[in-house]
């Protein structure tokens, strides 16, 4: 239980309304920022304006996915408010209270160091990306179903990266029936690759490798997919881009070529949000409970 617990969540998506129904439940008490056209209450949570909430009493402070942008803006679908969180508002939480965000960039690490808080990016763990990784596939499988006129069964299917999501993505697209074959660079990842039954290639063959590439997928978030690569590329292929914003896929370019590329990143949240959001809210309870018991233990 997270009894006594006070923590703000500030922003978010159809996703942060499993984690708000989560935390109630385990009677944690929610300060909800930017949540006024939310028509459903939840118990144990208040509705506030940023400038209403009191800070010092903070726990915790659970941001969207996105966390913020560049000028500390934070998402807001169920507010018309326009949200900036500052190091000034983290100054005055107390000492242990955590920041929780899905992943980060400069705007949010300065600000988190500036106040001396602790910020955990969900994404880097890895039961979150695992667990992502299946709404992730099954939303690539429906955009490559919505964008094509052939089936993934015996197509060419090319997946660059055999990470925690290149690979759910490279297994399920074989097991429909695609003639499936991943890029990588480390030894290991081909070796794996080998033993999944798909065909390996290392990255640097990867402008021979896509011929007759039907579906390429990239979940690497380096401009992997260049010029070069796409001047390869048959004129029927679909590019799927998977990696974070700006992805890894010179889009200019695939439209001047004619060549259709989708950048995908968020793809749970999007075509599954209630199973996204409890799998966010069940690490995030787990979290939250262990850092509360750390401080029980201090105090005792």
């Amino acid at each position: 239980m997270l009894t006594g617990m006070q923590i703000a969540v500030i922003g978010g998506d159809a996703r942060q309304l499993e984690i708000i129904r989560k935390l109630t439940e385990l009677d944690a008490r929610l300060s909800l920022i930017g949540f006024e056209q939310l028509d459903h209450a939840f118990t144990g949570a208040v509705k506030e304006k940023l400038d209403e909430v009191d800070f010092s009493n903070m726990d915790a402070v659970i941001l969207p996915v996105p966390g913020t942008n560049l000028e500390g803006y934070v998402e807001t679908i169920f507010s018309n408010e326009k949200v900036i969180l500052t190091a000034e508002m983290l100054k005055k939480t107390p000492d242990h209270c955590t920041v929780y965000s899905g992943i980060s960039n400069n705007y949010l690490n300065g600000i988190t160091k500036e106040a001396n808080r602790q910020l955990v990016q969900l994404f880097e763990r890895d039961d979150v990306a695992i667990y992502n990784s299946i709404p992730t596939v099954e939303g690539t499988i429906m955009m490559a179903i919505q964008h094509t006129d052939f089936t993934i069964h015996g197509s060419n299917i090319a997946v660059l990266g055999l990470g925690r999501c290149g690979m759910s993505v490279a297994r399920t697209f074989h097991a429909l029936g695609a003639k499936v074959k991943v890029g990588a660079r480390k030894s290991e990842h081909l070796a794996r690759i080998t033993e999944m039954g798909l065909t390996p290639f290392h990255l640097n063959d990867l402008g021979k490798e896509v011929k007759d590439t039907d579906i390429l997928i990239n979940t690497i978030p380096l401009q992997i997919v260049s010029a070069s690569v796409i001047s390869k590329l048959p004129a029927h292929t679909l590019i799927i881009d998977l990696a974070s914003k700006p992805g890894g896929t010179d889009f200019r370019y695939a439209e001047k070529r004619g060549i259709k590329a989708l950048l995908a990143p968020g793809l749970p949240g999007i075509v599954a949000p209630k199973t996204a959001g409890q799998i966010l809210a069940n690490v995030l309870a787990q979290l939250l409970q262990d850092d509360l018991s750390k401080r029980k233990g201090k105090i005792k």
